[in-house]
């Protein structure tokens, strides 16, 4: 949903528009004569859910504004077939090779297809129902030298909302009664407030805007808001959002006489852009904290940690991942971790830590199973380095109460 910016290779547009006419052949081969106008209903399904796609990466992007019942009735069912196609036309190919070794390839297949759409049907509205639950994670981060005065100190974190004109307000505004009913000392927005477009700071900025914290409220850069043009960004939040914007840099927080500092990272992304002012320097990050002085570190890709604990960092909170939007937490698991090291829950090498949210909102499809969203309540504590998972708390879908949902415990490992 990315404003026009980028071209396809003619010889990769030619391959995936070779896959399309594969898969989508499949199918209509096993369909023909399923019902009336079979046929004709597969490929009325196939120009709606492929020609928006073609036409995006042909383009370079939309050169129009995608609003809300563009993105819910062309972008949503494209992405729902995407994920969905080529799973259909393998079992598609599945049942025709069964099949024909029993001698009915296509009741074989047609069975076959039934049963996998079927399938990815059932979990899409579970993901679904999954995508609004919404939840308050406490944890207590303890970190060696916490000056006594920032003892007890609360940070709420929300991370990955991706808000765009498709985003329900009235979720948005639970998000926003869960992070103050925590009457949190610092609120961190950890990266991709928006969704791909800068103009949707406008509707992040209409329900974030009032968010208030004593230490203060603090925002860095993600992926998303990078991509969606950062200049143009930048300038929307500090025009709309009364937040500091943390960009490879630390600010002193004091209380009485002790100093805490609160670092934020830029972004890797800002390398594959070439936008170089957004892209991380951890070095120009810290280059100004006191040596010894503990510093909290707000970086929404967590494949910054490693560099960040090198020097020091005692705590980083990140997002990024998402969980995969599905995972196994008794497990250690997510759909991130056959391709991330840092991709769930928290991490500690030495004295530093690490926590990733897997946010607040989703990107794509309204899809969470087993990756709640949340909003992080993190305590800080003074004690030998650890992170203690305290349980998650439901928030009401009707109001800002919240109560006791899980269990205590959680995934923290050593890495």
């Amino acid at each position: 949903m990315t404003e026009r910016g980028f071209r396809l290779p003619a010889r990769v547009f030619g391959r995936l528009s070779a896959y399309y006419l594969v898969c989508w052949g499949i199918i209509v081969l096993v369909m023909r004569d399923a019902f009336p106008f079979a046929i004709a209903a597969t490929l009325a399904i196939a120009v709606y859910t492929t020609v928006p796609l073609l036409a995006f990466l042909q383009g370079g992007g939309w050169s129009f504004y995608p609003r809300a019942a563009f993105r819910l009735f062309v972008i949503r069912p494209v992405l729902y077939a995407q994920t969905s196609l080529p799973l259909v036309a393998v079992s598609g190919v599945l049942g025709l090779l069964i099949g024909a070794a029993v001698g009915h390839p296509l009741a074989v297949a047609r069975g076959f297809v039934l049963v996998f759409a079927s399938a990815l049907t059932l979990m899409f509205i579970i993901g679904y129902v999954g995508s609004r639950r919404l939840v308050i994670h406490d944890l207590e981060a303890l970190i060696p030298d916490l000056p006594p005065a920032f003892d007890g100190t609360t940070i709420a974190q929300i991370s990955d909302l991706h808000v765009g004109p498709q985003t329900s307000r009235h979720y948005l505004d639970r998000v926003v009664r869960a992070v103050e009913s925590l009457e949190a000392d610092i609120i961190a927005v950890t990266g991709d407030q928006i969704d791909d477009r800068w103009e949707d700071v406008a509707r992040y900025a209409d329900a974030f805007a009032g968010l208030r914290a004593p230490l203060g409220v603090f925002l860095i850069a993600g992926n998303h808001d990078v991509y969606a043009g950062w200049d143009d960004v930048e300038r929307e939040l500090a025009a709309r959002v009364p937040a500091t914007l943390v960009l490879n840099e630390a600010v002193p927080l004091r209380r009485d006489n002790d100093v805490v500092y609160l670092a934020g990272t830029g972004d890797p992304a800002g390398v594959q852009t070439h936008s170089r002012r957004v892209a991380p320097d951890i070095a120009r990050t810290l280059s100004k904290v006191p040596r010894r002085a503990p510093v909290i570190a707000l970086a929404h890709n967590p494949g910054l940690w490693p560099a960040l604990a090198e020097r020091g960092v005692a705590l980083t909170l990140s997002g990024h991942t998402h969980w995969g939007q599905l995972s196994f937490p008794r497990w250690g698991w997510c759909l991130a971790s056959p391709f991330l090291e840092l991709s769930m829950g928290a991490y500690q090498r030495d004295d530093s830590l690490l926590y990733i949210s897997p946010g607040a909102g989703y990107w794509g499809l309204p899809f969470r199973i087993g990756a709640p969203a949340e909003v992080t309540h993190v305590r800080l504590r003074r004690g030998p380095a650890a992170v203690r998972d305290l349980g998650r708390r439901s928030i009401s879908a009707t109001a800002g109460r919240s109560s006791r949902d899980l269990r205590p415990g959680g995934n923290s490992r050593v890495a």
